[in-house]
């Protein structure tokens, strides 16, 4: 297991770069530049303004000179916050980040798998077809427009639930996650559907009815192992999106965290907060991908024997 993550921290690292390098040169051919929007600035003033963040440099030295920042965990000053450094601003709002990803993760796998195994016992009856139109309006149904309704419905028609914020009430948390998770709740509900109708068909399954086992044990030792595998598959794609997507339920609900930053970086012309906060989110997905397929090998003997074999 050890060389399998060391083979698969390696093949991360050139992936890292290609994100960091990229990254840099389309924010750098983005018309504009990062003090183009201050007001009555003197041509002499902006020429030290470039020269004091090295903006004149030829583009490969920026590059060079901000990778060799990178490696000693330097994400170089804000432009536009310039008492505060691009690392101070993301230790203050990755963590609620995180924790929105978190909660609306977890709502995904519960919610989810809980509708797919219901419409896998019975198919094709109304146990079937009731979770998974749900399923498909959640799919077809965007963040943007999710969370004004569940606000309309549950904070302002209803009055629930708290609207906005991000504090100690665990209810303030609810809505953003729900928004947030509901698109992927709906993709866990098919795909556990289509994984359990699988492995129920299997031979095994039979035995383990035919020796007269109780139904909830059959579902849940024997099948749910299996119907799972494509969820597990998914986490690593779903938490990349959930991370993505809590730019736009930040800014719905008010919650401090990366987002309202990223959102800012990209309108200010900010390349150092833009390129921060892209490698932070590279670098999360990465690890949820890592720690996916690590978890893929763990519960498949077949993928364990494959990979270990090599």
């Amino acid at each position: 297991m050890l060389s399998f993550i060391f083979r698969r921290t390696l093949a991360a690292i050139p992936v890292l770069f290609l994100v960091i390098l990229i990254t840099f040169i389309l924010v750098r051919l983005a018309p504009g530049g990062p003090f183009d929007e201050e007001r009555n600035v003197p041509p002499q003033v902006l020429e030290n303004l470039n020269k004091r963040y090295h903006l004149d440099d030829p583009i490969h030295v920026q590059f060079f000179s901000y990778v060799g920042n990178l490696l000693q965990g330097d994400f170089g000053p804000s432009y536009k916050y310039p008492n505060r450094t691009v690392t101070e601003i993301i230790a203050s709002g990755a963590p609620v980040t995180i924790e929105l990803g978190f909660y609306a993760l977890l709502f995904a796998i519960i919610i989810g798998s809980a509708a797919g195994v219901f419409a896998s016992l019975k198919p094709n009856s109304w146990r079937d077809y009731t979770p998974m139109s749900i399923a498909m309006i959640g799919i077809c149904v965007p963040s943007f427009v999710m969370g004004p309704l569940l606000i309309l419905c549950f904070g302002i028609w209803i009055n629930w639930l708290p609207v906005s914020g991000w504090g100690q009430n665990p209810m303030d948390k609810l809505l953003p996650a729900i928004t947030l998770g509901s698109t992927y709740a709906a993709y866990v509900a098919r795909l556990t559907r289509g994984g359990m109708l699988e492995v129920l068909s299997q031979d095994y399954i039979r035995t383990a009815r035919a020796k007269g086992l109780p139904e909830w044990r059959v579902i849940s030792l024997h099948a749910l192992r299996g119907g799972l595998t494509p969820v597990i598959a998914f986490l690593g794609p779903a938490a990349a999106g959930l991370l993505s997507g809590s730019f736009v339920v930040e800014s719905i609900f008010q919650i401090p965290g990366i987002g309202r930053f990223f959102l800012q970086a990209a309108f200010n012309r900010d390349y150092t907060m833009i390129l921060g906060t892209t490698i932070f989110f590279a670098f999360l997905i990465i690890i949820f991908n890592m720690l996916t397929d690590i978890i893929m090998v763990w519960i498949n003997p077949k993928l364990r024997q494959e990979s270990f074999g090599k």
